[in-house]
């Protein structure tokens, strides 16, 4: 039966993580997670008077049902979760969605790309590989505007002594790491040891698009290229028909496409609005 009614969560722990974001640490109030969690998924969260909107998990729900969550603070919903703290209570609902294919990454060489708060949502699938003992095959190249843009600057602390590390800025980057992300994948894709069997990116659409096209011209495959896709997500169910990605909902067959399929789907989107363009004006 579906389950549109919110949980109840508390806010236990929060603290800034990065300009204008702070990192919140929720646990459940009087309900347990009856279904698992896959590590990519996402849920709502509803504030009252200010309505739900989607986030996702930098860690999943442990034993005791805590679990972590980014939140940037850019409109009127988040501007009222910035105004609670600890002990207040919020609406929740998830999980929802596909998340990433952790199934296939295992015992491969993994290129993560993350640009600013997209490093949210690969949080937990690094720390998955790195306590699974598959830290030596985890590339994370990470980018944001500035040194005031970065979060989990926590997480990033604790894996920079397990797998190798890349950060780069788009302003006021030192030792030579200044630029676009895609300036540095050549030199990543090329060193034998580290070429990557799949790439997991997350960030502005346009930064995962020009990712996937340098992998491509480096001889990566359409198919062993994800990407996770933010959208106007109003339910997170299929119902309220905000997040389309042509005959595809995000909230429920993405957030997480691989390259090849979300390319597909994209095309079949234009195709249908030329379609209507020229129906409209016969």
């Amino acid at each position: 039966m579906l389950q549109l009614t919110p949980q109840t969560i508390r806010i236990i722990d929060v603290y800034d993580d990065g300009s204008h974001a702070r990192h919140f640490t929720f646990e459940p109030k009087d309900f347990v997670h009856n279904e698992p969690i896959s590590i990519g998924q996402f849920f709502m969260l509803t504030v009252p008077g200010a309505g739900l909107a989607p986030f996702t998990y930098t860690s999943i729900p442990d034993k005791t049902g805590r679990f972590k969550a980014l939140i940037r603070n850019v409109g009127h919903l988040t501007q009222k979760v910035f105004s609670l703290g600890k002990g207040d209570v919020l609406g929740y609902n998830g999980p929802f969605g596909r998340g990433w294919p952790v199934e296939l990454v295992i015992h491969k060489k993994v290129l993560i790309v993350a640009g600013g708060c997209g490093l949210a949502p690969v949080a937990s699938t690094i720390d998955y590989l790195i306590k699974g003992g598959f830290s030596n095959s985890v590339t994370l190249l990470y980018a944001s505007y500035d040194i005031a843009s970065q979060v989990l600057k926590k997480e990033r602390a604790r894996w920079s002594s397990s797998i190798n590390l890349l950060e780069t800025l788009e302003v006021g980057g030192v030792s030579g790491r200044s630029g676009l992300p895609t300036q540095y994948l050549s030199h990543l894709l090329n060193k034998n040891d580290r070429y990557p069997d799949i790439v997991l990116t997350c960030g502005p659409e346009a930064m995962m698009m020009a990712v996937a096209k340098s992998c491509l011209d480096l001889g990566l495959k359409a198919s062993d290229i994800w990407m996770s896709i933010e959208r106007r997500m109003r339910c997170g169910v299929g119902l309220c028909g905000h997040c389309y990605v042509a005959n595809s909902y995000a909230c429920k067959q993405g957030p997480t496409y691989r390259y090849d399929e979300f390319v597909a789907l994209e095309n079949k989107t234009v195709a249908f609005e030329k379609h209507q363009g020229l129906f409209q004006y016969c």
